[in-house]
């Protein structure tokens, strides 16, 4: 997407609501009968589970999919259509996608360098966000989308499923009630395998490896550098590449610390890392 830094890409789209919406921003005003729209950004694991949960949401109706990999995007709007019966609207760009205006709401999960510029790009376009964690790929990307949020008032929640579960706040409370005493400390684990064949480590390759021909990999690199694949597998495993993900402290990391922060009351952020 040029030869801008992927940091003055956004910094520019925050300030000058540059990049989309050339029509300005639009954001319909609900009815207590009308359905949320929704469209999902990303389709693979994580975005085929968005798809089927946020479709079954009380009130809320999947309508679009977005996905730089054809052959998963059709597949995933296939067999959505003969579960469902009706057809979903399917985009390679999100800049198309966010320009829809029948979309209310976008969910995203996208790899970690796409989050903070599809957050601001879909506020400045008048909708709302869930997008999965880590919330963005670094710091002051997260900054930005505050920023995004805040400027042009909307919603964005961030991907922390356990948030939305009875048994934790239960658990804390009874924590904070003393019975096991006072907490100085919380250790988080994860125990996730990561080898070949588990979602983890692929093999590299001597050179280049090709890029699978459904796939528009400007689209999919986006803000980050375009540069040569050199790994055996595609999708997924740009956890491991420090272009685009994060390292398992980014993938599983935030469930662990934000569970041990939650448990301590929310402290403050720490004063060393």
């Amino acid at each position: 997407m040029g030869s801008v830094t992927r940091r003055d890409f956004i910094k520019s789209s925050v300030a000058a609501g540059v990049g989309l919406a050339l029509a300005g921003p639009h954001s319909r005003v609900l009815g207590a009968n009308d359905q949320i729209r929704v469209a999902v950004v990303g389709v693979g694991g994580q975005g085929g589970g968005h798809m089927r949960y946020f479709h079954g949401c009380e009130g809320a109706k999947l309508v679009a999919i977005c996905d730089a990999d054809t052959r998963q995007m059709e597949g995933k709007a296939k067999a959505f259509e003969e579960k469902e019966g009706y057809k979903l609207r399917t985009y390679t760009d999100v800049r198309k996608l966010l320009e829809d205006k029948d979309i209310d709401v976008i969910t995203s999960a996208t790899p970690n360098h796409w989050h903070a510029l599809v957050t601001v790009w879909a506020c400045q376009a008048g909708k709302d966000v869930y997008i999965e964690k880590p919330a963005s790929y670094c710091i002051w990307e997260g900054r930005k989308m505050v920023e995004a949020a805040r400027k042009y008032n909307r919603i964005v929640q961030i991907g922390m499923q356990k948030r939305s579960s009875e048994a934790h706040p239960a658990a804390f409370e009874w924590i904070r009630e003393g019975h096991i005493g006072k907490i100085q400390w919380v250790r988080g684990f994860c125990y996730k395998g990561r080898g070949p064949g588990t979602n983890g480590i692929v093999p590299g390759t001597n050179g280049p490896a090709p890029i699978p021909a459904t796939v528009d990999y400007n689209q999919w690199c986006g803000p980050a550098d375009m540069v040569p694949l050199h790994r055996s597998q595609f999708h997924y495993v740009w956890h491991w590449m420090w272009n685009t993900g994060n390292g398992d402290i980014g993938n599983q990391g935030p469930h662990e610390m934000d569970i041990a922060r939650w448990a301590l009351g929310d402290p403050g952020l720490p004063r060393h890392a």
